[in-house]
């Protein structure tokens, strides 16, 4: 096996390439979890693993509450299927907590205001009435939180880990906020040890090949957890070394990618940010032209699994406008099914694609 393998294996794996009829959180669930602190974008990372799938189901998935955006491992916004919220939560959220002291201490973030803060939200959401982010900071204000600093975010990113809050509904195109155990009822109670087995499992039968650096990056678990996790599951899966690193991955993946496959991933996809090194997908030399110094990942267009150039969408009224920007120039051969994926993501949006390239 060599890094062209590797990507191969990973598109199929990912779902990228070909995927089962299974319904949306059933692929969420799959997948473990889905980076999706843009909203937008992570509608798109379920809509490019289903091919035919429009927005408005991945919405409608949201609505329902069988998939649910929130804070878990590393920390930051995560698509996870409700099945697997509360086991992922008690599986970070202490260590998530425990980083935070400190900000908590500079933004006068006591006890007391936290309690405070638990209160007005327990009141507010109660009976599945959800809230959108601004309409909370304006209650809070009104009862004397002040927001300086962004301090309404690490008291929502607090409140999700102690299992308070999660997404609701979207209302008038905005996320909210829902309490957890009113919106996701069915609480799971496994052992820490059967938690992270399943996350080892999740990872690297959704993302293998992949290594333990990698999966330590993804979930945010200690050296010695990530061990002990990968300990758990080995025997149920394939390994290969490529140089010094030993390479994990499914029993059941193949790597059969026709040649002139284009993929329109959407911003921080699973298929490079969920890797501590991603030199297979994305060469150095590329790398500061999708992600940016202060870790903004931009929509990359992969052509037979490599990172080719990025692109941009705006959304006016019935029109969306794809701007793309090639790393090198395009050869014609390229363009034609790049062209076909910008339509297939115009219907997912139920938008008329306009095209723009740039040198």
């Amino acid at each position: 096996m060599d890094l062209t393998n590797i990507v191969s294996l990973r598109l199929n794996n990912q779902w990228l390439h070909q995927s089962p009829a299974l319904d949306i959180p059933e692929i969420v669930s799959r997948m473990g979890a889905l980076q999706a602190q843009d909203f937008a974008m992570s509608k798109w990372a379920l809509g490019i693993r289903k091919p035919g799938a429009f927005e408005t189901e991945i919405e409608t998935a949201f609505n329902s509450g069988s998939i649910v955006r929130t804070h878990v491992m590393r920390p930051t916004w995560h698509t996870v299927a409700a099945s697997d919220i509360y086991w992922m939560l008690d599986l970070s959220a202490k260590r998530i907590k425990g980083s935070a002291k400190g900000r908590l201490k500079e933004l006068e973030l006591t006890p007391e205001v936290l309690s405070r803060s638990y209160s007005i939200l327990e009141k507010t959401l109660a009976g599945n009435n959800h809230h959108t982010r601004d309409e909370l900071v304006s209650l809070f204000e009104q009862n004397s939180i002040a927001n300086y600093d962004n301090r309404m975010s690490h008291i929502l990113i607090l409140a999700e880990q102690d299992g308070l809050i999660c997404s609701g509904k979207i209302k008038q195109g905005k996320t909210t906020y829902a309490l957890l155990e009113e919106w996701v009822p069915q609480k799971s109670n496994i052992s820490r040890e059967e938690a992270l087995e399943k996350l080892a499992r999740k990872y690297f039968s959704s993302h293998g090949p992949a290594t333990l650096t990698d999966f330590q990056w993804w979930s945010g678990l200690s050296l010695s957890e990530v061990r002990k996790a990968l300990n758990l599951i080995q025997h149920d899966f394939l390994s290969e070394n490529i140089g010094s690193e030993t390479y994990w991955f499914s029993h059941t993946i193949t790597s059969s990618v026709p040649e002139n496959t284009i993929h329109l991933l959407p911003a921080f996809d699973e298929c490079i940010i969920s890797y501590k090194d991603r030199t297979a997908t994305l060469t150095v030399d590329h790398h500061k032209k999708a992600v940016t110094r202060n870790g903004i990942f931009h929509p990359v267009i992969l052509h037979n699994g490599k990172a080719v150039g990025i692109w941009k969408r705006t959304i006016k009224n019935q029109k969306v406008t794809i701007d793309i920007h090639p790393f090198d120039s395009f050869t014609p051969s390229l363009v034609a099914p790049l062209e076909n994926k910008i339509h297939e993501f115009g219907v997912f949006l139920n938008k008329e694609p306009h095209i723009q390239y740039h040198s």
